[in-house]
């Protein structure tokens, strides 16, 4: 394990689950790791480390699996949901400590609320934002995942499946990093709603034939929790790393059911806190999918929706999910 500070900041690189992971950190006391999705990086979480480490606690960003300065693995097998949560549960041990908070977002929702059901025994508690806990759950014979998305998307395409295909994605996301960066982040953010573009938040689907980049927006002027330093860091990384990574991620959806499916029936128990936008539908955000968590974990220690927010919660609202991840982390029992 390597590491150097740069400012506040420590970054650092470990060696877990046959990879290498570059990370961020502050602060000294009981570990939170932060786990990132599509298609960002550690820095996703910058408004969040400062705080959680000033409130008493080791914050520590990863660089997901794919991305950053973490090793991109070519076989798109070595993106599958055990890779990921091997990856989180690996970190854990090689940052020295047998337990920590793991909080997700995005792609590292899955991550962390599946990293808290399959390990109770490191995790001892989980936050995410913007994606719902959905138990595991058998499939009928010869139905996959996939099958399921392209049934309930009807006559449309649907991001999720359109990032399956061979090569098309990363090359045309890759083709204009800045305009597909910037597209993301504007076009799944409140703003598009609040501006008027849209009248409610994008779920992902769109007309058959069309491309999928020709669905982002790109506003004239930054929304106002984006600087230029902060989009900019986004294209560099990306410039370097390119979208593949994150995309195979994607192209490992279908191989999800098999691997939850020793974990049928079993109940995230741990402390467990969701955070949402009002317009974001990006991921399954549903009213129905948010009302049933109460149901489905029994340690749910709250609901916080966000009113005007969208996907990029910690970035649009970062004061308030500082609030709610700090009171959060302040109820659980002392290590």
């Amino acid at each position: 394990m390597s590491e150097y500070t740069h400012g506040t900041l420590t970054h650092g690189t470990l060696s877990a689950n046959g990879i290498e992971i570059h990370y961020v950190e502050q602060g000294e006391g009981p570990l939170v790791v932060f786990c990132h999705g599509f298609p960002e990086s550690w820095y996703s979480w910058r408004h969040q480390i400062p705080a959680v480490a000033a409130a008493g606690y080791r914050a520590v960003a990863l660089d997901m699996r794919g991305y950053g300065r973490t090793s991109q693995r070519e076989a798109v097998g070595e993106y599958s949901l055990s890779h990921l949560v091997g990856d989180v549960v690996g970190a854990v041990a090689a940052l020295g400590q047998n337990q920590a908070v793991v909080v997700g977002h995005d792609w590292g929702g899955p991550v962390a609320w599946n990293s808290a059901l399959m390990r109770p025994d490191i995790f001892r508690a989980v936050a995410v934002l913007s994606v719902p806990f959905h138990p595991p759950t058998a499939l009928p014979a010869g139905v996959s995942i996939d099958d399921l998305m392209a049934f309930n998307a009807g006559e449309r395409d649907y991001y999720r499946l359109y990032f399956q295909k061979p090569l098309v994605p990363e090359a045309e996301l890759d083709a204009d990093v800045r305009r597909s960066m910037l597209g993301f982040l504007y076009s799944i953010s409140g703003d598009i709603v609040r501006d008027g573009i849209h009248t409610s938040g994008w779920d992902g689907h769109f007309p058959k034939g069309e491309k999928l980049v020709d669905q982002l927006v790109v506003p004239e002027a930054l929304p106002s929790w984006l600087t230029e330093e902060d989009l900019q860091f986004y294209v560099d990384e990306l410039t370097a790393s390119g979208f593949r990574g994150g995309i195979n991620w994607y192209r490992n959806i279908k191989s999800i059911s098999g691997i939850l499916a020793p974990f049928i029936g079993a109940q995230i128990r741990q402390p467990s806190l969701y955070l949402y936008g009002e317009h974001d539908q990006i991921a399954g955000n549903s009213a129905a999918a948010v009302a049933a968590l109460p149901s489905l974990l029994p340690g749910l220690q709250g609901v916080v929706r966000m009113s005007g927010a969208g996907h990029w919660l910690q970035q649009e609202r970062p004061t308030e999910v500082n609030e709610a991840l700090i009171g959060f982390l302040a109820s659980l029992p002392a290590m």
